[in-house]
């Protein structure tokens, strides 16, 4: 399905295919395909978060670094504001890339750990040439902005926490004054007890500088926290989208019933009385998925038509969902 955006959506992701050659024997020939990312389509008002969710392995982080140009898509469109940034070459996206900026997953293998944490902030602003003249005074305020003491420049990440760490690489993303932050599994590697104040810096940067998240995620009551739209990714391919409180309390879609019935809920009487549903067997290879419907054979409502034919999305109660027994 298209994405159509409008002069209001920040970024507009069209159709996005991303593939992996599968290589083998002696001459490391090319034997197959990883079908990573299948035709997404999303768009992100600005100033709004769009959770992704779904199982590891299903393709958000995938999704994510091909937004942000790490990895290069096989076809389909990526949009940010009014410059269409895929098939930029690498020169005319060095223009925009300030534009757009990614925060990894691991607050501990993404900072240089030779670098002091004022030179891991000031490489950007050398890189895009910002700031000249200023830049330490641009350094202390980063860190201010993140929570961080301005005195702690000269450390280096080894003398900071896990959630301390993933501050810098909030502050370092915020250096060149982005408008799309692509955040990829922010809090997974941190402890329960400092993923709340994470998830409140991100809440205030973003109504402080109208910031545009892509939020991928794999723990639903995060997204739900944070997101204004979530999709719900199944083997390269969303399942379900639409605004967050509508998915959440009403999912159509069989998976996205699935993941939701796994989320613990804080009353002990309704948590004992809801349903739970258990998928049967494992997430098949996305080498090989399976004809139709990816999902059909972990699914209850499967029926001949779903391995016959890959549903499409269609609008149902203000959300599209990709489902052929969904009324």
């Amino acid at each position: 399905m298209t994405a159509t955006g409008t002069r209001s959506d920040a970024l507009v992701i069209d159709r996005l295919v991303t593939e992996y050659p599968i290589r083998g024997g002696l001459f490391s020939r090319r034997i197959g395909t990883v079908q990573a990312v299948s035709g997404v389509s999303l768009r992100i008002p600005a100033g709004q978060t769009f959770g992704l969710v779904g199982e590891t392995g299903c393709g958000k982080s995938t999704l994510g670094r091909t937004v942000v140009r790490l990895v290069d898509a096989q076809s389909g469109s990526v949009r940010l504001g009014d410059a269409e940034i895929s098939s930029l070459g690498k020169s005319a996206f060095r223009s925009v890339r300030r534009r757009i900026q990614l925060v990894f997953q691991d607050p501990y293998a993404s900072l240089n750990p030779r670098l002091s944490v004022g030179a891991i902030l000031a490489e950007p602003l050398i890189v895009h040439g910002l700031h000249t003249g200023r830049r330490q005074e641009r350094v202390r305020e980063l860190l201010e902005l993140v929570g961080l003491d301005p005195a702690h420049a000269s450390r280096f990440p080894l003398e900071f926490s896990g959630g301390q760490r993933q501050r810098i690489g909030i502050a370092r993303a915020l250096a060149v004054e982005p408008e799309v932050l692509v955040l990829d599994e922010p809090v997974s590697a941190l402890d329960v007890s400092v993923q709340a104040g994470i998830l409140n810096l991100l809440d205030d940067l973003q109504r402080e500088f109208g910031l545009t998240y892509l939020f991928i995620a794999h723990d639903l009551s995060v997204v739900r926290h944070l997101s204004h739209e979530v999709g719900v990714m199944y083997l390269g391919t969303i399942v379900e989208q639409g605004p967050v409180d509508e998915v959440y309390e009403n999912p159509l879609h069989p998976y996205t019933r699935a993941l939701l019935s796994a989320v613990p809920i804080a009353d002990p009487r309704i948590e004992r009385g809801r349903e739970r549903i258990v998928l049967r067997g494992d997430v098949p290879s996305p080498a090989n998925p399976p004809s139709g419907c990816r999902f059909r054979t972990r699914c209850w409502k499967a029926t001949d038509l779903c391995a016959a034919e890959t549903p499409q999305p269609r609008l149902l109660d203000n959300r599209l969902v990709a489902c052929h027994h969904t009324d």
